[in-house]
C-alpha cells in the first residue's frame, strides 16, 4: 500500500516557482513519496524537465489536473504530454464559477465525456470542491451527477475527502458508489476547530483508516495528498501527511495478518 502514497504539487507550488522543478521533486521523493501528481507546476514549465525529473527521481506521475479549457481544446497536445510523463490519467481540477449552474455542469459532463471518447487510451475525470454540492441537477448534487456511475458516463472520480466534509457530507458514505471508477482520491484532513481548515492528514477530525480501507477494496490506485493551504512550511506538512499514511497502513497490514 506504502507504494500508491502521492503528493500533488499544488501543496509545493510556490516551492516550484522559488526553488525550482528539480530541487523539488527530489526532496519530495527522498520523504518516500512513490508518485507525485502534477498540479500547480510554475507557467511556462518545460515538459522535458518534468519528465527528467520524475525519471531522475524514481517516482512515478500520479495523473496531471488539467483545467478546464484544455481539456475541451487542447486535448491532443495534453494527451501527448501525458504520454511523456507515463501517465493515463487527466483530471479537472477546478470550474470558473459560469460553469457553477446546472446548465454549465451539464455542458461539463458533455465535454468531459466527449474527451474520453476522442482519447479512449486516457482517463478523464474529475476533481470535486465543496461548491458543486450547492447546485442541484436532476434531483441530486452536482458531483453525483457529473460522477453518475453509468454505462453511458465515462467520468471518473477523484473525491476530495476534505471538500466532501465540507460540503457537509461523510466521505466514507460518498465514496460508496464508486468502487471500480476511482483510480486517484485526495486526503488532507479537517482541522477541529471552527473554522474547519485545511490539516495535515491525521492531524484532524476525518477517520482515514476506514477510507483506506475501502480504497484497498475498491480499486484506488494512488493516494495523494493535498494540501491547498499549510500554516507552516509545506514540505513539513507533506512529510507529516505520510508519516502517518505509513502508520495507517501498517495499521491495515495487521489487520489483514490477523485474519
Amino acid at each position: 500500500m506504502k507504494n500508491k502514497f502521492a503528493a500533488t504539487l499544488y501543496t509545493v507550488r510556490d516551492e516550484l516557482k522559488t526553488a525550482g522543478i528539480g530541487p523539488v521533486f527530489k526532496e519530495v521523493a527522498e520523504m518516500g513519496y512513490a508518485g507525485l501528481q502534477l498540479s500547480g507546476l510554475p507557467a511556462g514549465y518545460d515538459p522535458d524537465e518534468v519528465a527528467f525529473h520524475l525519471q531522475k527521481n524514481n517516482v512515478a506521475c500520479a495523473g496531471m489536473h488539467i483545467p478546464f479549457d484544455r481539456l475541451a481544446n487542447e486535448l491532443d497536445l495534453v494527451r501527448q504530454e501525458a504520454q511523456r510523463y507515463g501517465t493515463t490519467d487527466l483530471f479537472c481540477p477546478y470550474l470558473p464559477e459560469s460553469l457553477q449552474t446546472e446548465a454549465g455542469y451539464r455542458e461539463v459532463k458533455r465535454v468531459l465525456n466527449d474527451a474520453a471518447r476522442f482519447a479512449p487510451d486516457m482517463r478523464i475525470g474529475y476533481h470535486n470542491h465543496a461548491f458543486e454540492f450547492e447546485t442541484e441537477v436532476d434531483g441530486q448534487d452536482a458531483l453525483a451527477f457529473l460522477l453518475e456511475p453509468s454505462k453511458d458516463n465515462r467520468i471518473l472520480a477523484e473525491i476530495d475527502v476534505y471538500w466532501v466534509a465540507k460540503g457537509g457530507q461523510d466521505p466514507l458514505t460518498y465514496l460508496q458508489p464508486y468502487s471500480g471508477r476511482m483510480p486517484i482520491i485526495h486526503l488532507k484532513d479537517m482541522t477541529t476547530d471552527e473554522e474547519q481548515t485545511f490539516a495535515e492528514v491525521g492531524e484532524g477530525s476525518l477517520d482515514f483508516l476506514p477510507i483506506l480501507r475501502w480504497g484497498e477494496q475498491h480499486g484506488i490506485e494512488w493516494y495523494v495528498v493535498e494540501q491547498d493551504v499549510c500554516k507552516g512550511p509545506p514540505m513539513q506538512s507533506l512529510q507529516l501527511s505520510l508519516t502517518n499514511l505509513q502508520r495507517y497502513a501498517d495499521e491495515l497490514a495487521q489487520e489483514k495478518a490477523n485474519k
